[in-house]
């Protein structure tokens, strides 16, 4: 049976176009009710194949069939490309991750980092999370009281987690700004040479932060990997930079977005907002529930048919890329009962916001806490904070693995005061 073209079947919206970036969820509902499996083109006109089923999404999610070789990807991928027209951009020095294989060489790779993230190491790091937290809702409020602008993407999301995951890796702070901006191209669906010249440049400062590791080695997760490929052998150079950019990536993307999606969704549900308000031990379903309502990753990271594989009644010739969308899953009736509606004492679990099975987010337990932390603080410090412009002035990133808002314009209210964000969202 052949999957519907996407745009045949609904001509009104194109997948990984502008519309759907702005609001996937109603794209979704009818490709769901079209089938599990569609075709479609990426921004960059690469053409893929999404499952938007929740039983066939979680499924493939553990098919060996579904691989992740880097190197047979990117040939894929240039072919593919170059049949489309445009040119490649898939670079060695960003797909040399765990993220990017298969076992036994995914095993030996996640081995090495799956240590830092266990829920009671990362358990260790909440003092440090509710203090940088501490300080930055402080400045918040300085600013609030001085009628200055907040953007709770700018100003809050993104200074939490980037901080923790730096200080994790034993990367100087210093150049955060220019980390988001490559991370930023990195996940982004701009123009592929873009992408390429991104991990190039985020590579190259990293083997100089590595050279100097080497040469003065530290308390951090960086020294440990680089210990690891010069007493072991088991990490190579390019593994070691490939690695980093990963963890340094995804560490700080996936919950920039976690947070400014979830105070975004609390803003907008005042009856929930005064639920976890009023109960506190609400918090931890209540991430749960947001990574389910509008989690960062819509799609898990590239996989491609080994061999034919068969979908829901659909089958995927071999070579073909597919793309599983997580946050149609997530919004399965099928699985979940209401699932357009955010309810944070739903039942925990059962939920795709960080994959399933092997490649299962090797830093859920620290998006967790540092979600848990963040919302919590800033619900106790602004418990009256709403939107600074309507949601439909909202802008969200174009991307298709990553959901997160360009900014969050937002207003603080204080002792009978309030402070207004600046409201362009450009």
């Amino acid at each position: 049976m052949p999957a519907p073209l996407f745009g045949d079947t609904f001509p009104d919206t194109e997948i990984f176009g502008d519309a759907y970036m702005q609001d996937p969820y109603g794209a979704y509902v009818r490709l769901r009710k079209a089938g599990p499996v569609h075709q479609a083109k990426t921004p960059s006109g690469l053409p893929v194949w999404v499952v938007t089923d929740y039983e066939a999404v979680r499924a493939a999610l553990t098919d060996g069939r579904l691989a992740k070789d880097a190197d047979r990807m990117r040939a894929i991928a240039d072919r593919k490309t170059a049949a489309a027209g445009g040119p490649s951009s898939v670079s060695e020095t960003l797909a040399a991750n765990m993220l990017n294989s298969d076992p036994p060489d995914h095993t030996r790779l996640r081995k090495l980092v799956v240590k830092a993230f266990t829920t009671r190491r990362v358990e260790q790091l909440r003092p440090r999370i509710a203090g940088i937290t501490d300080e930055l809702l402080d400045s918040l409020e300085l600013r609030a009281r001085n009628g200055q602008a907040v953007d709770l993407i700018k100003d809050f999301a993104f200074p939490v987690p980037i901080a923790v995951i730096c200080e994790l890796l034993g990367i100087p702070l210093a150049e955060r700004e220019t980390f988001r901006a490559w991370s930023k191209t990195l996940v982004g669906a701009g123009p592929r040479e873009d992408v390429r010249h991104a991990s190039m440049a985020m590579g190259g400062y990293l083997m100089q932060v590595i050279a100097a590791k080497r040469a003065q080695p530290s308390d951090d997760l960086l020294s440990d990997l680089i210990q690891v490929s010069d007493d072991g052998d088991r990490l190579d150079r390019l593994e070691v930079v490939s690695m980093t950019m990963l963890l340094l990536v995804a560490g700080h993307e996936t919950t920039v977005n976690l947070i400014g999606n979830g105070i975004l969704a609390l803003l907008r549900h005042d009856d929930q907002r005064a639920a976890l308000r009023a109960d506190e031990s609400l918090i931890r379903g209540a991430v749960e529930e947001l990574l389910r309502y509008d989690g960062p990753a819509p799609m898990a990271t590239m996989r491609f048919t080994a061999e034919p594989v068969e979908i829901g009644g659909v089958t995927i010739p071999a070579g073909e890329i597919v793309f599983l969308g997580l946050a149609a899953a997530n919004r399965d009736g099928s699985r979940f009962d209401r699932p357009d509606e955010l309810d944070i004492t739903r039942p925990i679990g059962g939920h795709l916001g960080f994959g399933f099975g092997i490649h299962h987010c090797v830093g859920a337990p620290l998006a967790r806490l540092e979600a848990e932390v963040t919302l919590g603080k800033f619900l106790r410090r602004f418990p009256d904070a709403r939107l600074a412009v309507s949601p439909g002035a909202l802008r969200w990133r174009s991307s298709v693995i990553m959901r997160g808002l360009e900014s969050l314009p937002t207003t603080l209210a204080l002792a009978g005061r309030v402070a207004h964000a600046d409201t362009d969202t450009k």
